[in-house]
């Protein structure tokens, strides 16, 4: 048999995800995609993992970008589908309900960056070089890259990054707030690992809820947004891990979440 293009290492309560195609830069062909899927949906539906690491193999790229093979080979009747095929892959991981980190090494680039840009958080090792250079390819970014990223570092340095094809390093997507941590890349998946712990030790209802909090709450006027945080609070105020934790805190102990 082949060697796989997605490695899953199952390690509660943390899961890695390593692309495996190295030789590729572990460029997104349709393989990767379908593997990625089914690894997300399985993952979301295992209790024992609260937070999702994703990384590329090989050290010198998170991700190149799509298979540029396939693009060149999709006709014009098949370029929506090809899309939002992509698409809906990202957003069942931006919506999986875990915590999911990017751990950038060297290129995320295209489909890469698209990827990173549909995780919870993105850490980037030093190293890292990160665009969106669809436009020199004759194309725009297809896997939601002209949506996150303006949400995610505002319009003109999205539009910058977009409308040149530039490639920016680690320091420079820090500064506009494309990755949210960079460290040397020998301590890459060291510092991931000991973040998602940080997150995996809270509340697993209040991390789930907290996401989905934040993720429904950017797209409503600020008095819809309000009243939903306190629906949700609400929510948790009715649960086994609420009174846990409060009453482990006032017991000066660790508590001991149920996830219910």
């Amino acid at each position: 048999m082949s060697d796989p293009t997605l490695h899953v290492e199952l390690r509660p309560p943390l899961a890695v995800l390593t692309l495996n195609r190295p030789k590729a830069l572990n460029a997104l062909n349709a393989a990767l995609l379908a593997e990625l899927d089914a690894a997300i949906t399985a993952l979301a539906a295992n209790a024992d993992i609260r937070v999702i690491l994703i990384t590329g193999s090989g050290g010198r790229a998170f991700a190149a970008g799509a298979d540029i093979s396939e693009i060149a080979a999709i006709p014009a009747t098949k370029g929506e589908a090809f899309a939002l095929r992509g698409q809906a892959i990202f957003r069942r991981i931006e919506n999986c309900g875990k915590p999911v980190i990017a751990c950038i090494q060297g290129f995320a680039l295209g489909g890469g960056c698209e990827l990173a840009l549909a995780c919870t958080l993105r850490i980037a090792a030093d190293d890292a070089k990160l665009g969106q250079p669809e436009v020199k390819l004759g194309v725009i970014a297809g896997y939601g890259g002209s949506q996150r990223l303006p949400r995610l570092v505002g319009r003109g340095a999205a539009l910058k990054m977009l409308l040149s094809g530039a490639i920016i390093n680690a320091q420079e997507a820090l500064r506009i707030g494309l990755v949210d941590e960079v460290v040397p890349a020998a301590e890459l998946m060291q510092r991931a690992e000991a973040f998602a712990h940080e997150i995996a030790a809270q509340a697993p209802l209040a991390v789930a809820t907290t996401l989905c909090a934040v993720d429904q709450g950017l797209d409503l006027p600020l008095d819809q947004a309000l009243a939903q945080e306190a629906a949700l609070f609400g929510s948790l105020c009715a649960t086994e891990d609420k009174a846990e934790g409060t009453r482990a805190f006032l017991e000066k102990r660790k508590p001991a979440w149920k996830g219910k």
